[in-house]
């Protein structure tokens, strides 16, 4: 396994995200890349979605979700403190906790052996005026400029599945190699389930390409909605 070492050449914005989906860079008001993907899906997602929390209940469906979620971020934590030792926070020790530690191990033994330099994890990047969002980490994976991102998974995944997914790496690749001069051309998806079934989802090129111009799609149907309804709260 290569070492992995930390650059810490550029200097990240100091914001979080709000509980209404927006970071405040530099006193303005940015939507969040996953307040957008969130905001625009297509019909037939949002209709899936909602067939499968009438099939299994909408309590169940709710506590699935908030299972998931806890679970996401307890395996963050741990990755994020292989990553940097020093970081701030404080171990899940619950039975969620207990699941999400072996997970995120899995990902530290089958998918970080590429991972040579690390420029910031966790960090805020945006695009000035138009979004932001939280990159899992920034750096030199594989011997190329990545955004690294970390997902947990009730179950499997498909690569057609997750455009989404693909789609947020490009919107952060284009918001860090605008304002830092980088020249990211690759997107990493560090995947696991509960039972510790890994995967590793790599995009570049011209399907990174095209993953970016679906966001800018996305986003400005974003911003058309955003439009529609002021002037329809003005008139």
């Amino acid at each position: 396994m290569q070492k992995m070492i930390w650059n810490k050449q550029f200097k990240y914005p100091n914001s979080q995200r709000s509980i209404k989906g927006e970071y405040n860079i530099s006193k303005t008001l940015l939507p969040s890349v996953t307040t957008v993907l969130n905001a625009t899906q297509p019909e037939s997602k949002r209709k899936s979605l909602d067939k499968w929390a009438r099939r299994v209940g909408e309590d169940e469906a709710t506590r699935i979700k908030e299972q998931a979620g806890r679970r996401g971020t307890a395996m963050h934590f741990y990755l994020q403190k292989y990553i940097d030792p020093d970081c701030k926070g404080y171990m899940d020790m619950t039975q969620v906790g207990q699941v999400a530690e072996p997970m995120a191990k899995k990902i530290i033994e089958k998918g970080m052996e590429d991972l040579t330099e690390v420029w910031g994890s966790e960090v805020t990047v945006y695009y000035p005026g138009l979004y932001a969002g939280a990159t899992d980490l920034a750096g030199i994976y594989d011997y190329s400029e990545s955004i690294v991102d970390f997902k947990q998974s009730n179950k499997p995944k498909q690569r057609e599945w997750i455009d989404d997914y693909f789609m947020q790496l490009g919107a952060y690749a284009m918001a860090h190699n605008t304002v830092y001069g980088t020249k990211i051309d690759q997107g990493v998806i560090l995947m696991c389930t509960p039972d510790c079934y890994f995967q590793k989802f790599v995009i570049r090129g011209k399907e990174f390409v095209k993953h970016q111009h679906n966001f800018l799609r996305r986003l400005d149907q974003y911003y058309e909605e955003l439009r529609n309804r002021a002037r329809t709260l003005e008139g």
